[in-house]
């Protein structure tokens, strides 16, 4: 005769798959959160991405659907846990067992296979974290800012994940427990979880939604912005999003029950059909977990490819291999220096131009902010003097460019800014004699590839509102041709303009003189100077380490070296990218994991039906057509819907881009990029989905 405790030992044994089942998806969601909270709160990535801006941003968002997928598979894992630990309760009430005795026992299983599993996953998801990164660095690029250091905020998120899952698994217990009567715990585990029937309203009409819903998202900002003059929270403007997840959850109910199949179609899939409805809210809720997975993990993926595109093309079309400024106060070196220098390296400086430019001030429209209690909105008020503006004469620029522009007095002409926008303005001003000169913007922009935010006036205008100008104020470019080019000469010639440089040089890109003088004068801080506490969401140029990404990107001064650039351009964003790459392969990793679980978990509930389908004689054939039919439901359509949506936002947000509803070429490229990722992963699922089927064949002796 066994004991109780013989009894219970025996049991968790028949059990093992499940609680193999719970402690695995416990596992690895507490990895996956560890080994992403590692990375995020490492000092490494804090200093690269400032606070408050998109980058940041993003990634937060893409960390916080992968918590709620995590949290999701974990909380279904352990409803699956109790479903299937009812058979086994059950019989031991029926036996005499003592709910008090059953109730210690069972919190003593939950709360050991909660520590055991999610400790494990947060001791490991450091080490998985170095491993990753060291592996990125490897075999990708490798810079000594990417030296990864760990802080122990990282544990923070992860520690509240297993209080979380605690409390959820005692609470669940406790339910289960309160239970009285016996034959409705022994059958739990077959209890279904039908859907009703879906109106056919919901396939096509939920795409519909879809659409119309992540348009109203996606334009609501703009147009409270833009008409309404209102930095609307995110507490207002997400909520347009809604629609949106009504839509998908429709679409997903429609495709679970079978909705698509129409005419005889609807009879060969009757059996599989029914099994889905019978499972399928728990299946919907799931399939949307797994849509909105997907989409971060591929947002996250294309980040990369968007990223890189454009620079890398707009390096490869600069008309000349060497461009740089300098403020006109500083003892730069000249052509003499540099032709010397390029000697030492056998390279031949080429069509050497040398011409000066000036910083003026442009008038515009200054926006005047107010909070409120509903947000921040604003007015707009014409400024005559409103932000600084670098400026060129005609011939200064047909020479840099070989260009054969003409203006007419009291005309400016202008290139793009670097978000693809083209300003156009009346008065230019000397911000040290502040002589004012009228000017009449041509319509058409300047195309450049290597000058952006220039403004070009007529050779005597020039002339006329830069009298006066102090050294500080003026600047010079230099353009040249470089033969038999090399990336040791190019990276020899930036050390030596940053020697040159002096402190008066160190400045952020953006800083403005104009606006500091005007936010002075208002009695507010300039978010640059060291005394604002804005100050520090943006990092510092320091001349000391001219190869750091900071200095790189954020330099006002840095120089456009074209085989300088080419050779430190991943080197110079490594840190964004694999951040985002890491991010993609957390999600991705949640997402199969959550596919897989859910279709073994439909296969162990409905084993029995499949009992009794081979029993009224069903052949091998037509439950390995059900079974594939049911994954394949699992999968298609969150995958699918998740990488139209995503490629659909994409699309539209390149389209955005410079306002002229025109995706460029740097901009396709990208593109093309993305959807090449796209054919590899859904490879990749397609595998998962192969290697699923087989599992469930297995599992239902129909191989």
């Amino acid at each position: 005769m066994k004991d109780l405790h013989s009894v219970f030992a025996a049991l968790r044994k028949s059990g093992k798959g499940q609680y193999r089942l719970l402690s695995a998806c416990l596992f690895f969601a507490s990895l996956l959160i560890t080994t992403f909270c590692m990375i995020m709160y490492s000092p490494t990535v804090q200093n690269t991405l400032p606070e408050g801006g998109d980058s940041r941003k993003q990634v937060m968002m893409v960390f916080i659907l992968a918590v709620i997928g995590c949290c999701a598979f974990s909380v279904y894992a352990s409803g699956l846990f109790f479903r299937y630990k009812s058979r086994e309760t059950g019989t031991l009430l029926a036996l005499g067992a003592g709910r008090k005795v059953l109730g210690q026992q069972l919190r003593r299983e939950v709360v050991s296979l909660v520590l055991a599993s999610c400790v494990a996953g947060i001791i490991l998801g450091a080490p998985l974290c170095w491993i990753i990164w060291w592996v990125f660095r490897l075999t990708l690029v490798d810079t000594p800012e990417m030296a990864l250091i760990f802080d122990w905020r990282g544990y923070i998120i992860p520690g509240l994940f297993l209080t979380f899952v605690l409390i959820t698994l005692l609470a669940m217990e406790h339910r289960f427990l309160k239970r009285v009567n016996v034959l409705e715990i022994i059958q739990e585990s077959h209890r279904a979880e039908p859907v009703r029937a879906v109106p056919r309203r919901y396939g096509w009409g939920g795409i519909l939604i879809i659409v119309a819903g992540g348009s109203l998202g996606y334009f609501a900002p703009t147009f409270c912005v833009k008409v309404l003059h209102w930095y609307a929270p995110s507490i207002f403007t997400a909520p347009f999003y809604l629609p949106a997840l009504i839509g998908l959850y429709r679409v997903l109910l429609f495709t679970v029950v079978g909705g698509w199949h129409r005419g005889k179609s609807r009879y060969a899939h009757l059996i599989e059909n029914g099994m889905m409805q019978f499972q399928g809210r728990q299946t919907v809720r799931n399939m949307l977990v797994v849509t909105v997975l997907v989409a971060g993990a591929y947002f996250a993926s294309f980040y990369t490819p968007i990223m890189m595109a454009p620079g890398r093309t707009e390096i490869a079309g600069r008309p000349m291999d060497y461009s740089f400024f300098y403020r006109a106060d500083q003892d730069m070196i000249g052509k003499d220096e540099i032709e010397d220098l390029a000697s030492e390296y056998s390279v031949t400086v080429r069509d050497y131009v040398e011409t000066p430019s000036a910083s003026l001030a442009v008038d515009g429209n200054r926006y005047i902010e107010e909070e409120g209690p509903l947000g921040t909105t604003y007015t707009e008020e014409y400024a005559p003097v409103l932000r600084e503006s670098p400026f060129l004469s005609v011939s200064a620029w047909n020479s840099l460019t070989g260009d054969n522009l003409v203006l007419n007095s009291g005309e400016s002409a202008a290139t793009l800014d670097r978000y693809g926008d083209f300003s156009q303005i009346s008065l230019v001003t000397n911000p040290v004699t502040g002589s004012r000169l009228p000017v009449s913007t041509v319509a058409e922009p300047l195309k450049s590839d290597m000058f952006r935010e220039i403004h070009v006036l007529n050779d005597n205008d020039y002339a006329k509102i830069t009298e006066g100008l102090t050294p500080d104020w003026q600047t010079v470019r230099v353009v040249f041709n470089a033969e038999n080019d090399s990336y040791p000469f190019a990276k020899e010639l930036f050390y030596t303009i940053v020697q040159h440089s002096g402190s008066e040089a160190t400045r952020f890109d953006g800083y403005d003189r104009i606006i500091r003088e005007y936010e002075l004068s208002q009695g507010q801080l300039y978010f640059l100077d060291p005394e604002s506490p804005d100050r520090a969401s943006f990092p510092d140029i320091d001349p000391s380490k001219p190869d750091s990404s900071d200095f790189r990107m954020n330099w006002m001064y840095m120089p456009k070296f074209r085989v300088l650039d080419q050779g430190d351009f991943v080197s110079n964003f490594a840190v964004f990218m694999l951040l985002f790459v890491f991010v993609a392969i957390v999600c991705f990793a949640a997402v199969a994991v959550i596919l897989y679980t859910r279709s073994q978990t439909l296969m162990l509930t409905n084993s029995w039906v499949y009992e009794d389908l081979r029993k009224l004689g069903a052949s091998n054939s037509y439950l390995r057509k059900t079974s594939k039919g049911q994954v394949k439901r699992v999968f298609l359509a969150p995958v699918l819907i998740g990488t139209l949506l995503i490629l659909a936002f994409f699309i539209l947000i390149l389209a955005a881009n410079g306002g002229d509803g025109v995706i460029d070429r740097s901009e396709q490229l990208g593109l093309a990029a993305c959807l090449l990722i796209v054919a590899l992963m859904s490879c990749g699922f397609y595998g998962l989905y192969r290697y699923t089927v087989k599992k469930s064949w297995k599992f239902l002796n129909i191989s």
